[in-house]
Order: C-alpha cells, then structure tokens, then sequence
C-alpha cells in the first residue's frame, strides 16, 4: 500500500488499485452540517437527516505527515501514519460547527464488500447502504412483507434489510483489504453506487485505518490483532445440546427425565425464570431482579447440584436493566449508578408495562456493583452461563457519568456490557468453565464477548428473518472477529399468528450441530408454538443429534480452539479457505472450519437441496457418497441436512465413522 501525492492531489494505492483518488475537482473529503432527528420505541430508531450544507475539501497544505483539508470556512485536518500492514489515519481536528464528515473510496461495480457487523439479509454488501447504529432487528425485516408492515403498525417494529443488533463501521473489500473507522457516533456505509463508495460519520472520527493483505486469512490476521479473541469454550460446552425450558424446580426435573429416558445428551438446562416471571401482552416476560426466586424454583442449590451429578450445568438470565420498586433498583438509584436525564434525574426506561434503570457503566461504582452481583448471586451460586440480553436501548438524549450524551454513547454501551460480564468471569477465576452469549455488539465485542447470538429470529422460513438469516449473521460475525455465535433453534418470535411447527425445529436443530453451540428457546409465546418435546419424532431426532454432536466433539474443540488462539471463525465463508469469484457470492452456504461444508435447508417442505461445492474432493458425510466441486442437486429430507467433508482432512477418519 503507498500513497503518491503531486500538488493539491493524492492517491492511495493498493496492489495497483486506488482506494483513495483526491484531486480538487473529485476529492476525498467533504465536511458539512447536517440536522438529525431519531425517533425511538424501545430498542427501534427511525433516524433522518437534514443535509444543511456538504462542504467539498480542498487540500491545503502538507506538513510532514499532518494534511489539512479547507474550503468555504470550514477545515480538517489529519495525521497519516504508515503502519506495518497499511496507513493509519488520525488525529482528526476540524471546525468545531461541524457535525458531518463525508469520505469518499474508488470502487468498481464488480467490487464486494462484507463485513459491517453482524448482517443478516446479505453477505455482499454492494449495491446499498448500511447505517451503523445498534438497534432491535425488528420483525420480518422485510417491507415488501405484511408481517413487517404489522409490525410497524405496533410501533416502529418491523425493521429492514439493514436494522441489526451488532453493526460495526469496518468491512472487507474483495481486493484484500480492510477498512476500519474507529468511531462510537453514527455512521453510515453506502456502497449503493458503482465507483465510489461514501463513508458517513456525524462527528469528529477517532481514527481510520485501512490495511492490505494477500488473502482472506491475512486479513483475519489483522482482525485479530486490531480487535482480540474470544476465550475457549468450557469443554461441557460443546457436547450435546442446551434445552431451554421454564416453569420451576419440579418442570425442570420431569422435563430431565423425559430427555435421559430418550437419550437426549444435554449438557445444561436454561431457565430464564429463574428470577420469577411477569405476564404482558407481548407475552411471558422475566422478572428483572436478578437474584433466585426461591418461589418459582424452591430447593434452588439443590437443584443445580442434583444436575451436576448428571453431567448438566444450570444456566440462566441477565440484562444490564433493574425493574422499578425492587431493593436493587433502589440501591442503584441511591448511589446514582443509573444514567441520566438532562435535568439530573435518573433516566427510567419504559419497556412495555413494567420500568426499568439502566446501569451507567462509565461509572466504576456501577461496573463493580453489577460485576459483583453477577459473582454473588449467579456465579457463586453454581449458575455456569447465562444469557446477558439488551444493550441496544440507549436513548440519544440520555447523559453518562463520563460526561457523554447516549447519542456519543449508543453504539459503545454493547461493549461495556460485554466487559462488565467477561470481568465478573475472570476476576472470579472462570474464564474458560463459564460463558454468556450476547445479541448486542459493536467494537470491542470480540475480546469481551465469550459468544454471540443471532437474536430474535422469527418462526418461520423467511429470508430476512427466519432460519435463513442466520447464515450469513454468522459468517459476517466472523469476519469482524467474532467466530463464536449460535442462535435459537426453532426462533423466538411469535406474532400475529406466525407459529413455530415441527418441520421447522428439525431444520433447526440439524443446522445447529454444525455451530459452536446447539441451545433451544421456548420463544416468545411457548404455549402458542411447537416445542422439542411435543412429538416422539422430535424427542428422537434430538437424541439423534445431540449424540452426533457428541461424535463429532473432537473436530468441534478443534475448530472452537482455533478462533480462541488465532480468531479465526468456525463459521467461515467459502472464499477463506476457495478464493474463486464463485465463492464470493455463496451466501447461504459455510465451512464449519476448514473441513466440513454446511447447506442448511432453510425452505419449507424440500426433499433435495441445490449445492454448490469448491474446487475440491468432497464426500458426503452420511451417504459417503464422493462429489467435486461444481452445482450437485443432493438428498436433503428431514434429518438428512447437506453435510460435507474434505478429503484429506485430518477428521476424516472420524467423518468416515459416522453413519446415517
């Protein structure tokens, strides 16, 4: 990567490729004023923007390595700082009337792009825009959809193509290289246009850095050494299967007995009720006290070590909220641990028929209360996982401790909540025996997260929203460095007559073995929809594979190990390991690892699936049929998920041995 400047121009270029062209009459950088209005219902946000002025930048003046930008008044300026694997921009100073910063990138209309966190619609980024702001995904996803448009009847629910839980200002380029804009404001990544890409950020950036490799693996070098690596996994982990269940002490025991009479090898049970429930209208809802409800499930520590000696873990619930009129919330609120309003007063967060405070981690009282309530009633209670859920809440006109406004803040809370959780772990000497798993995320997540999740999925087998979605969440999750995600088998959300069926558990439940971790959720609504032990059939299919899962364990702590030593993702796209064109567009298929390729069946009611194969030897992993690579129609019925394994592979032996 080098830059060639002549007078009042620069280019920056990659393996002979501009990335950055600056001339006076097509510059990098415009600076402008811009008047924003967001509004939001609960975890959804409509944001537009006034565009007042777009000022574009003339280059000035060179110093060294600081540039200076000016033009109508307006002025930026910049240090460039070469670094091992690219160019370093920082330093940022500019008017201080200015809210609005506009970079332009060269592209071409062939070029793709992945990455912006976690997506759920498309891998290839090309062809539209993607805001960076950290929000409920909303139902259906999709506006063409009337399940949207329901959605957004209730409020502003029924979220887009690009409305996510974890985005990220960083994407990869097909021509092998990385860009990072290393900010907390909003941001948004248009790549709608054929030649040029426009990066948007409504405030002063903090850096930006752009760095060059010679593959796919290079960069994910670089990821890991920008961002981190998750730790392990607890061994427990990986065998066998997570069921989510609620309802008391004695729900727990029965539903334990009908798993071990059917063979299901669990390794934990999930009770998110563990701190009592509370009905509303959208549906079952937790009680948010954080402490064990000794009512709902008597005999708690007896329980948990009656599990134990079955080889099952107990696993439960947290977010960073504490509900209205319990001793927590009025200890909080007694030592201003919540953040603010702009009068001083605590700022309460309605979340639909009970009120919440939300915890100010840019307090280090607050952080050290919360991390030792997670020690003292979770941790030294035998709990050894738990779900920490929310973090995209945070109202623009909130104020922090630190002295920064929740518009500063929105896109930075998700990691503070992940570090509050990885410091109660490992101060208590658990790293790598507990985890928790996170929907919210942005910068900062890859080191502090031990495991994503996919959210709120719908119950159904719509791209944008259902099983489907999954797929490239998780392989674009792993390209920002987060290798380690799952999601709920069967979905979560149940609305508007939208009931999760049987077909659609087992192609859940075939899909996830395939992942880091297989765990089931009741949904939203469990009295309305299908669950794992309502049918025979179900009870065996999840004997079934949660003992292949238990076969398949050593290449599973394989692959989980090398994301925790190198980041590299169990979930990867075809084009890590097959750089072809061909592989650059495949985005409902993955390597889990290097060795075994997954087709899940995300389309209701199919026999055979359409798979698409690398360049390389490939067999069939329970028909031991061989294929090459190219387009191959396979058998796909119930339980008979696309599955593959390279030939050669150090596992072979151990995919050889397993039968239908």
């Amino acid at each position: 990567m080098e830059i060639i400047a002549r007078e009042n121009a620069f280019t920056l270029f990659h393996q002979n490729q501009a990335i950055i062209a600056h001339t006076d009459a097509k510059p990098f950088i415009y600076l402008g004023v811009g008047k924003e209005t967001i509004k939001q219902h609960y975890g959804d946000f409509r944001i537009k923007d006034k565009v007042v002025n777009k000022i574009p930048m003339k280059l000035e003046a060179v110093n060294g390595d600081y540039v200076k930008f000016s033009n109508c008044g307006y002025t930026l300026s910049f240090r460039i700082k070469q670094t091992v694997t690219g160019i370093r921009f920082e330093a940022f100073e500019m008017s201080p009337e200015v809210n609005r910063v506009y970079f332009m990138l060269k592209s071409t209309k062939e070029e793709r792009f992945f990455g912006c966190g976690e997506q759920f619609s498309y891998l290839n980024l090309k062809g539209r825009n993607f805001p960076i702001w950290t929000s409920e995904p909303g139902v259906g996803r999709d506006r063409t959809t009337l399940i949207t448009f329901q959605a957004d009847q209730m409020g502003v629910g029924g979220g887009d193509y690009y409305t996510t839980n974890y985005p990220q200002p960083t994407f990869i380029s097909d021509q092998k290289y990385l860009f990072h804009l290393q900010t907390t404001f909003y941001s948004d990544f248009d790549f709608s246009e054929d030649a040029e890409t426009q990066i948007t950020v409504w405030g002063k950036p903090e850096s930006i850095t752009i760095d060059s490799g010679n593959s796919y693996l290079e960069l994910m070098d670089i990821i890991t050494d920008k961002f981190g690596t998750q730790p392990m996994l607890p061994d427990w982990l990986l065998d066998g299967i997570t069921l989510g269940m609620q309802g008391g002490t004695e729900t727990v025991y029965e539903k334990m007995r009908v798993a071990k009479e059917y063979g299901i090898k669990v390794n934990a049970v999930w009770c998110q009720d563990w701190v009592g429930k509370k009905i509303t209208s959208f549906g079952k809802r937790l009680f948010w006290k954080w402490e064990k409800d000794d009512q709902q499930y008597p005999g708690f520590e007896k329980l948990i070590e009656d599990l134990n000696k079955e080889g099952i873990q107990f696993m439960a619930y947290i977010n960073p909220y504490l509900l209205e009129g319990t001793h927590l919330f009025e200890h909080a609120a007694k030592n201003h641990y919540f953040i603010k309003r702009s009068n001083g007063e605590d700022y309460i967060a309605d979340f639909g028929e009970f009120h919440c405070g939300t915890m100010d981690f840019t307090n280090p009282d607050a952080m050290t209360w919360y991390k030792n309530l997670i020690i003292n009633n979770m941790i030294n209670l035998g709990i050894k996982g738990w779900m920490a859920d929310f973090g995209e809440y945070i109202p623009v006109d909130a104020v922090f401790y630190n002295g920064k406004t929740g518009f500063e803040m929105h896109n930075e809370y998700p990691a503070l909540w992940a570090k509050c959780n990885y410091e109660a772990v490992k101060d208590s000497g658990n790293l790598g025996k507990i985890f928790y798993f996170m929907r919210a995320g942005g910068i900062g997540n890859q080191k502090y997260c031990t495991m994503m999740w996919a959210g709120d999925q719908s119950v159904d087998f719509t791209i944008h929203d259902g099983l489907a979605s999954t797929i490239p969440a998780a392989i674009s999750l792993g390209l920002m460095g987060n290798g380690l995600t799952h999601f709920d088998i069967g979905g979560y959300t149940s609305l508007f007559g939208n009931i999760r069926t049987e077909e659609l558990m087992l192609r859940y439940l075939e899909y996830a073995v395939f992942t880091p971790y297989m765990r089931t959720h009741e949904g939203n609504r469990p009295a309305e929809n299908f669950q794992y032990d309502q049918s025979d059939n179900c009870l065996k299919q999840f004997a079934i594979f949660s003992n292949l899962r238990s076969t398949l364990l050593p290449y599973i702590k394989h692959v989980v190990q090398e994301n925790a030593d190198n980041g590299l993702s169990a979930t990867r796209p075809l084009f890590m390991h097959y750089d072809t064109p061909e592989c650059l567009d495949i985005a409902y298929e993955y390597l889990f690892g290097r060795d075994l390729l997954v087709a899940p069946v995300y389309r209701e009611g199919v026999t055979e699936w359409e798979v698409f194969l690398p360049d390389d030897q490939w067999v069939h992993l329970f028909s031991k049929k061989a294929y090459t690579g190219g387009t191959h129609r396979v058998p796909a019925a119930l339980g008979n998920i696309p599955v593959f394994y390279r030939r050669g592979s150090a596992f072979e032996a151990l995919f050889a041995s397993i039968t239908k």
